[in-house]
């Protein structure tokens, strides 16, 4: 997962995508304007049609939905005010926290080899016992 600021500029990017692609669209789209006193030379483009999807919809919910994604990634950022006695404090937090969830992810790796060491003698258990019982039937046989 990327850092804040890395989704932050991302989101940045895709909002100005958005906008490009908008203004495209919006030139694919529009009819032609005329000026007073301009002629226009040359052959005379026929009149697009309007699109058949509401492209100015569209646009205006992923700019609006981008723009709020950007709002709530600024908020996130760390503030100005932010001491650094403060992140200190909160980095022995998190390494305190962090130190506990390594000793129960240890124990729970222990209970975990604990057990594969019972399964793996009970199968060893299961597959002498059927070597035996073999043995046993080939010489009942003979």
């Amino acid at each position: 997962m990327a850092d804040r600021l890395t989704q932050l500029q991302d989101t940045v990017n895709q909002q100005a995508e958005h906008f490009c692609n908008a203004i495209g669209v919006i030139q694919q789209t529009s009819l032609p304007s005329k000026f007073v006193n301009f002629e226009r030379i040359g052959p005379q483009t026929p009149i697009p049609c309007p699109p058949q999807e509401d492209y100015a919809q569209l646009f205006a919910q992923l700019i609006a939905r981008c723009a709020k994604d950007i709002d709530t990634l600024i908020e996130s950022l760390p503030n100005e005010d932010s001491s650094i006695e403060l992140q200190n404090s909160s980095l022995k937090r998190l390494e305190i926290e962090n130190q506990g969830t390594a000793r129960d992810l240890e124990e729970v790796v222990q209970r975990g080899e604990l057990l594969l060491e019972k399964m793996q003698y009970a199968l060893e258990s299961m597959a002498q016992a059927q070597l035996d019982m073999q043995i046993t039937l080939k010489h009942d046989l003979q």
